[in-house]
């Protein structure tokens, strides 16, 4: 079963220096019917304007994949960290018994985008941790690339949770396809461009929540098409 969350019904959130949409439940943005799929909890699209972004602020016990489309956005926590996110690049953060940190666009001229994903831990009161991984262009046109597991696997970043993240980046014509074991559930977004999923077609900004399917086709509809796989347990 698939089960569409068109972009235009997503929450939003505009404060001029930030235009936000919350594909789950967020901030003043509350939907009971959309508080999360499995152990994925947000995914927010933000473009944050120049030199702008969030200042210091705390988080615990969450998982925080940033994933930058356009632009850069630059990371400062607690733990000393300071790094440069761009396209191609992967970050987790895992906020475990507590983490502060900003995030700001790093240029003074140009917007930045990006996805903010929040993932349910499978164990409370873990160590703070942070991991960064750039993807060549290669390396997910036409295929799929892990870029975030549970143990690590293939170079991906460590996911405390069992979770299974993949990109993948497609032309028209380009076809991928991901099979789920049983027990396992997952969620698609296309991150930019177009794509049709086992017959349904999908634009920017939409999501599909898959049960009790075993392969998932994607085909890609558009010039640059950018999608995250997530496989989950149920």
């Amino acid at each position: 079963m698939i089960t569409i969350r068109s972009a235009s019904d997503r929450g939003a959130a505009n404060f001029g220096w930030l235009d936000s949409r919350h594909t789950f439940s967020f901030g003043n943005y509350y939907n009971p019917n959309h508080m999360g799929f499995a152990s994925l909890r947000v995914i927010n699209e933000d473009k944050v304007l120049p030199s702008q972004g969030f200042g210091t602020h705390g988080h615990r016990d969450m998982e925080i994949v940033t994933y930058v489309l356009d632009g850069a956005l630059e990371h400062k926590d607690s733990l000393g960290t300071g790094s440069i996110i761009r396209p191609g690049d992967v970050q987790r953060m895992s906020a475990g018994t507590g983490i502060r940190h900003s995030e700001f666009n790093a240029s003074d001229t140009n917007p930045v985008h990006f996805l903010q994903i929040w993932i349910l831990p499978e164990t409370e009161g873990i160590d703070p941790g942070y991991e960064q991984i750039s993807i060549a262009p290669a390396d997910q046109q036409g295929q799929l690339r892990l870029v975030g597991s549970r143990d690590g696997r293939d170079g991906s970043v460590t996911i405390h949770q069992d979770v299974s993240l993949y990109t993948t980046a497609l032309t028209p014509g380009d076809a991928v396809t991901h099979t789920l074991a049983p027990g396992r559930v997952a969620w698609v977004q296309v991150a930019r461009g177009a794509v049709n999923l086992n017959g349904h077609d999908l634009t920017a900004g939409d999501g599909a929540a898959i049960r009790d399917l075993d392969t998932l086709s994607l085909t890609g509809a558009a010039d640059e098409t950018e999608v995250l796989v997530f496989d989950m347990a149920a």
